[in-house]
C-alpha cells in the first residue's frame, strides 16, 4: 500500500468498535496515533480542521448499503479525498451484564445500521425489548456497562464486550451471515498513485431534472466500458425531487478513459465533484484505455486534481 502514513487518524469510537478493528486490519495505519471521535461528522470534521491528518469512517454495509451520514457529508459538507477502503467480515452479538440471559432484557441499544442488520433476530427473540439509537456499537456497550442492570442490553461487536467486561447473550445474530462492512480512509490532499487496480469515486450534479439526464451521464461510461461498482442517487437538499448521483467506477484518474469520461461529465453537467482514486479491495483491473484529446476548461478542471498524485514508490 502506497498511501503516506498520517501520525495521528481519527475513527469513529469509542475503543472497540468495527472501525477501530478495520483499522487495526491496516498494520502501516495500526502503528500511528489513533484518536476516537464521538461520530462520523466530528472524525470528518477534525481531519478538515487540521486536528488530525486522516480519518477512517465506515461508508457502505452489505445489508444496510450506504452509511449516510459519511456520504452526505463527504458530498456536502467537507473538500476531502479517499484514499483507502477496507472490507471486513461483520458479526454482531448481543451482549450485557455477565448473569443476564435473553428473557431480561427490555431494552437494546447499538447504532441503528447495526440494530437495521439484526432486524429478524429483535422481531423474533427481543420483540418486546425497546431499540434505543447510539453513536456507535462500542459506545452502546459502554452505555450497557454504565447502567449494570441485566435488562439493558447492546447489539456490539465482541471486541467491545471484551473492553467493557460483558458477557455475549447471543452470538452472530446479524441477520445474513455474509454480513461486511467497508470503511474509507480520508484525507484533505494527495491522490494515491495509481495500482493497476483501483476505483474512482465521483458526485455528478445535473443542471436539471429532465427526461435522459441519467442515461446521459451514464452513456459516458458505457462509450468507454468503463465498469460501474457503485451508483446512488441522494437528495440533494435543495428541495423533494432534487437529486445528485454518487458514482464510484472501476479505474484511476489517471487512467486515459477514466479522465475522458470525467472531462465528458465536466462539460455536460452542473457541477462533478471529485471524491478520490484509490487502490481497488476486490483486485479487479480495468479494461485497456483508449486515446483521447485534450482541449478545453474541463481538462484544466481534471488537470487541477491529477496534479495531486503521489508518485509511485516500491
Amino acid at each position: 500500500m502506497t498511501t503516506a502514513v498520517a501520525s495521528r487518524i481519527g475513527y469513529l469510537g469509542p475503543a472497540g468498535t468495527f472501525t477501530e478493528e478495520a483499522l487495526l486490519t491496516q498494520e502501516d495505519l495500526a502503528s500511528c496515533d489513533l484518536v476516537p471521535f464521538a461520530s462520523i461528522d466530528a472524525v470528518l470534521e477534525a481531519v478538515s480542521s487540521g486536528a488530525v491528518e486522516m480519518g477512517f469512517v465506515p461508508i457502505e454495509n452489505s445489508i444496510e448499503g450506504t452509511v449516510s451520514a459519511t456520504i452526505d457529508s463527504l458530498i456536502f459538507d467537507h473538500d476531502l479525498l479517499i484514499v483507502r477502503e477496507v472490507v471486513i467480515d461483520i458479526h454482531l452479538h448481543l451482549v450485557g451484564m455477565p448473569g443476564a440471559a435473553l428473557a431480561d432484557v427490555t431494552e437494546v441499544w447499538s447504532y441503528p445500521h447495526a440494530i437495521a442488520q439484526c432486524r429478524r433476530f429483535a422481531a423474533s427473540r427481543v420483540p418486546n425489548a425497546v431499540l434505543r439509537a447510539s453513536n456507535s456499537t462500542a459506545d452502546a456497550a459502554r452505555l450497557v456497562a454504565e447502567t449494570k442492570e441485566p435488562r439493558v442490553a447492546a447489539i456490539a461487536p465482541n471486541m467491545a464486550a471484551k473492553i467493557y467486561q460483558l458477557a455475549v447473550i447471543e452470538a452472530n445474530i446479524e441477520d445474513h451471515s455474509d454480513n461486511q462492512t467497508r470503511f474509507i480512509l480520508v484525507r484533505t490532499q494527495r491522490i494515491p498513485a495509481p495500482t493497476g487496480s483501483d476505483k474512482t469515486s465521483v458526485v455528478c450534479f445535473q443542471r436539471s431534472d429532465q427526461p435522459g439526464s441519467l442515461f446521459s451521464i451514464l452513456a459516458e461510461f458505457y462509450a468507454r466500458n468503463i465498469n460501474l461498482t457503485k451508483l446512488e442517487s441522494r437528495p440533494s437538499k435543495r428541495g423533494l425531487g432534487q437529486y445528485c448521483f454518487a458514482i464510484e467506477f472501476d479505474g484511476h484518474i489517471s487512467d486515459h478513459d477514466v479522465a475522458d469520461t470525467l472531462v465528458g461529465l465536466k462539460r455536460k453537467l452542473a457541477d462533478v465533484k471529485f471524491l478520490g482514486s484509490f487502490p481497488n479491495s476486490t483486485n479487479q483491473f480495468p479494461s485497456e484505455p483508449h486515446q483521447f484529446d485534450q482541449s478545453d476548461s474541463a481538462w484544466n478542471w481534471l488537470g487541477g486534481i491529477r496534479s495531486q498524485i503521489e508518485k509511485a514508490t516500491d
